[in-house]
Parts: structure tokens; sequence; C-alpha cells
């Protein structure tokens, strides 16, 4: 009796017999080498010498090897990954750090896990709790300011982790960071020796954000160091977004005494202010300086050039990965480091036009 045509719509069963999967002594014997070389090529590719490397890569990819990352965790105790935790995948000036740090940690045969928690201190409670029962071997997280439920849990499970992007001054947390009041200081004190004395700050959400606050921090610091009181009235704080600062420049210019010198929690908010400047007939500098944070590749190109403050964030990538790679290997690293930030003066900020 002749088989039934499948139905339109459906497909018909199809029996495939499963092949063996590929071990590491099968890589080893094709290749001709030892398990442990395979093991190390396929890890460590950068310590085995080049022909013994393409023989392994070849072997492997002949035979459709795939380590079992989970047999292997087990046998070492290591899942050879790497968990990073940022506020924000939406902002370019991260992007350096992250490419920096996954380079890194690529290089020592270690993979990085990325999550984001859109500065919601809940959210970021529980991607890094889903980060360490995969087991990842580290955690670098951004800021020093954390949900008490995440150093419980890096506690009780014992993993090494660094804060990076701000510097723990207390000294309880192992960090790679720069001194963000400090650069506050410094950038106000520029404006101030120009001559300007209203001021006015569009400065970042400062919630779960001490990144934010002691930026802010640093700007009321110099400025009451010269007798100048920053008010309630003359900060705004926006998203760090071009629409934040644009809505954050209207809302400072509105004010009864209009600022001379505007100081934007980040880049993107002075670009953004810049641009709704354009917008409204105001000249920067003539009619008011503006002034970033960060040193964004774009803030050297607009029009006109942004003055900023410099942070190495792509030194910062480094440092932060090699941190945490000195510390799995067992070695004695330093558990603070702060990096040297640098004022960069442009065309955006100049002496106040006189009234």
């Amino acid at each position: 009796m002749p088989e039934k045509p499948a139905r339109a719509g459906f497909f018909s069963p199809v029996k495939t017999r499963a092949s063996k999967a590929a071990r590491l002594a099968d890589v080893a014997r094709l290749a001709k080498v030892s398990t442990a070389t395979v093991s190390r090529a396929l890890t460590l590719p950068h310590k085995v010498k080049a022909r013994t490397l393409e023989r392994v890569q070849q072997a492997a990819r002949s035979l459709g090897y795939v380590a079992h990352g989970a047999a292997r965790a087990l046998a070492s105790r290591r899942t050879q990954t790497i968990g990073a935790v940022v506020p924000t995948l939406d902002n370019a000036i991260f992007a350096n750090t992250i490419h920096a740090l996954q380079r890194t940690l690529d290089a020592a045969g270690y993979v990085l896990l990325l999550a984001s928690h859109d500065f919601d201190a809940g959210i970021e409670a529980r991607v890094t709790r889903t980060l360490i029962e995969r087991g990842v071997d580290g955690l670098v997280l951004l800021g020093t300011t954390h949900h008490p439920d995440i150093y419980r849990m890096i506690e009780a499970h014992g993993v090494p982790y660094v804060l990076t992007w701000a510097f723990d001054e207390s000294g309880n947390h192992p960090c790679v960071g720069f001194d963000n009041r400090a650069a506050a200081v410094r950038i106000t004190n520029y404006l101030l020796d120009l001559g300007h004395r209203r001021f006015s700050m569009v400065s970042g959400i400062t919630l779960h954000n001490e990144r934010a606050q002691e930026r802010l921090a640093g700007v009321r610091q110099a400025l009451a160091a010269r007798g100048i009181m920053l008010s309630d009235e003359q900060v705004v704080e926006k998203p760090y977004t071009h629409a934040g600062g644009r809505d954050g420049l209207r809302e400072v210019m509105a004010a009864r005494e209009k600022p001379t010198a505007v100081i934007c929690g980040n880049d993107v908010l002075a670009i953004g202010a810049i641009a709704e400047c354009h917008v409204q007939g105001l000249a920067v500098p003539g009619d008011v300086s503006i002034t970033g944070f960060d040193d964004m590749e774009i803030a050297a190109m607009m029009t006109p050039a942004l003055t900023t403050v410099r942070f190495p964030t792509t030194d910062l990538g480094a440092y932060a990965a090699n941190h945490l790679l000195m510390r799995l290997a067992g070695k004695t690293v330093d558990l603070r480091c702060k990096l040297p930030t640098e004022l960069v003066v442009r065309e955006s900020a100049a002496v106040p036009r006189a009234d």
C-alpha cells in the first residue's frame, strides 16, 4: 500500500542518526599533539606556536569539535568568563571601556558577559545575581554606589570584583577609576579664572549615580571656595541624552539672572545644550560658555569645539581587566588605582561678555 503524502502545512518527521560528538582526545590524535596542547591552543592561543596552533584549529574544525564548557568548569572550577554590569549601552563613552575590557580579556582566554540596568538598582541586583549564578570568575561593576544585595552576593560566593569609573575613597572596595569631584573642581576653576561669576549646571540624574553626584558636588565646592553659591534653582537634572541637554539649556536660560557659563554633566548633555543655543540664537561662547565631561570623539569636531574633561576610558577597561586577571592568577595587585584626568580647553568657553 503506497504511503500517504504529508498533509499540506505539516512537516513529515525525518529520523536522523546522531553522530558522536568529537572529544578533546580526538582533536589531539588528528593534530598529532597532546591533549594538554589542544586545551592550551583553544583557550590560550597566544601561548602556542603558530604552526601548532594552525594544526589544532584545523583538526578542531574538521571534527566539528566544541569544548564542553560545563565539564571544563567542573574540572577547573573556572568558566573563563568575566561579567560586566553597566548602567546603559546607549552611551558611546562606555563603549570605549567595554571594548578595551573585552579585548584584554580575550587575549587572556576569557569571554566577557555583559549586562545593563538602565540606572535601576533593582535590575542591577537581578542581573548581577544572574551572572554569579552563571558562574562568572569575576565581576566588573560601574560606579561605587550599588544595591546592598550585590555586595552580599559577591561576599557569599567569593567572586573577585572591581569597581570602575569612580574612585572609592573609603578603601573598602577594589576600584579602578577617576576622581569625578576633582575633575569638576578643575573645570569650574577654569571658568572662574576666565571671569565667570554666574553659573548654572545641567547635571545628569543624580539618583543611584554617584558619578553625577560627585560632579555636581565638585562644581559647588569650587564655587563656594570663591564665595559663590549654586542654588537648587540653578541646577537641573536631565537624562544623558541630546534632548536632555537641549531641555536643560532652555530651563537654565529662562532664569531671571541668566548664566554666563553652563557646566554640563557630560559631553552628550553639552552637545545638546550647544544645539539649543544655536536654535535660540545664542552665541557660544559669546553669550554663554558651555563645558562637558568625558571628551568623546565628536567633542573636538563640533562647532564650536567643546571644552571638557578627558577621562582615559580605554585605559580604564584594560586596567580593570588586568586587575581581575592578576587576582585570578593569585598575584598581588593594588586594590585601588586612580587614573588621571585632563582639562581639554577648546572654543566653547571664553571670557564672559561685559554686561
